[in-house]
């Protein structure tokens, strides 16, 4: 059932994105040569240092790189130092089973959420042994009865893989596969103000049909903007803040990790 955790519906909903964040069970796994376990925990410090009220962490996929409990148990024991409810949904890298059982006994893996004046869904693109995403029957299910049933609410709309074209041609192939679908039912509602997705490990922030599409940096490594091919961009780690407004608006930013040097390894563990 949805949770609500703000009682006043002018109230404005803080949210905070982390996504691809790649963990392994071991605590130096390493990335294309990055840490992701340091990068994250970097994030997260930054997090707490800019972000002094958060209602509510959405972790949008790839939590694990090597789906083990234990790397899913290290993504729930750094982000509870923000001290905020969470919620998360799957990416392609992730483990459904170890994921589950990870969350056990929380309602990390709920996935509506009411808060405010608005409604959270998230939504489970991933599709086991692939690396490309559906939003199967069930899920497209879901997405319309959650719209249906709250018509008076704003609504943001989580998932893992690009629904829409991001100008890197290699990721062209990997994204949502039948995002027409998705956009077929989301026609018929007004009420939806945004779709944020993680996947693509680089900013996106656009407009279409006057829905808000929104994608955000890894915790680790980046993706190159307008790359054709396969390639690692020098930008930072980081994460994307949202201020979901009782009027529908949202303000929304990207903060990167400062201080941070990387070299890339193309010759070590692959994405």
């Amino acid at each position: 059932m949805p949770q609500s955790s703000i009682p006043l519906r002018d109230a404005p909903v803080h949210l905070v994105q982390l996504t691809d964040s790649h963990l392994f069970a071991d605590p130096q796994g390493t990335l294309l040569g990055m840490n992701t376990r340091d990068s994250l925990q970097r994030v997260i410090e930054r997090v707490r240092a800019e972000q002094p009220r958060i209602d509510l962490v959405l972790a949008t996929g790839d939590l694990s790189q090597d789906g083990s409990l234990a790397s899913y148990a290290s993504f729930r024991d750094l982000t509870a130092s923000l001290k905020a409810p969470a919620r998360w949904l799957a990416g392609n890298h992730d483990e459904p089973l170890p994921m589950e059982q990870a969350a056990q006994g929380t309602e990390l893996l709920d996935p509506v959420v009411d808060i405010g004046n608005w409604r959270i869904l998230l939504l489970n693109s991933a599709v086991p042994g692939s690396v490309p995403g559906l939003l199967d029957d069930g899920q497209l299910n879901v997405l319309e009865q959650a719209l249906s049933e709250a018509p008076e609410r704003h609504h943001l709309i989580c998932f893992h893989h690009q629904p829409v074209p991001i100008d890197c041609a290699w990721m062209a192939p990997i994204g949502l596969r039948n995002a027409d679908a998705l956009f077929a039912v989301l026609k018929g509602y007004p009420q939806v103000r945004a779709l944020l997705w993680g996947h693509i490990h680089q900013e996106w922030d656009q407009v279409r049909d006057g829905v808000r599409l929104l994608a955000s940096p890894s915790t680790c490594i980046q993706f190159e903007p307008g790359s054709e091919d396969f390639k690692v961009g020098e930008q930072a780690p980081g994460y994307r803040w949202l201020r979901l407004q009782a009027d529908g608006s949202i303000d929304t930013g990207v903060s990167r990790v400062t201080d941070f040097e990387f070299t890339v390894d193309y010759a070590g563990d692959g994405y």
